[in-house]
């Protein structure tokens, strides 16, 4: 085995650790979806169908492989009778 360079380590687990972060809010964001979507008793094409998207394009968002854009989420939202909240809180350990 060769020996690796530190700095190739800490450049590979900063991209590593941004790629999780992303996929993880992607995830939650789609498990939202689908909770609130079960919730009120409809099917992934119904709830497509009110937000002017297609069943795959929904399904892709709710098992966290998309990212909708703002107007994306605010049609989703509405079809979901829901209000979409996006807010901006300090991290704990901030100042």
């Amino acid at each position: 085995m060769t020996p690796r360079h530190s700095r190739w380590e800490r450049t590979g687990a900063d991209e590593h650790a941004a790629a999780y972060e992303e996929a993880r809010a992607a995830l939650l964001l789609g498990q939202m979806v689908y909770d609130r979507r079960t919730e009120i008793g409809l099917t992934q094409a119904e709830l497509a169908g009110r937000a002017g998207m297609t069943q795959p394009q929904l399904s892709r968002l709710e098992s966290g492989g998309a990212t909708p854009t703002v107007p994306l989420l605010a049609r989703i939202a509405a079809a979901l009778e829901a209000d979409l909240d996006i807010t901006f809180r300090p991290h704990p350990n901030a100042a």
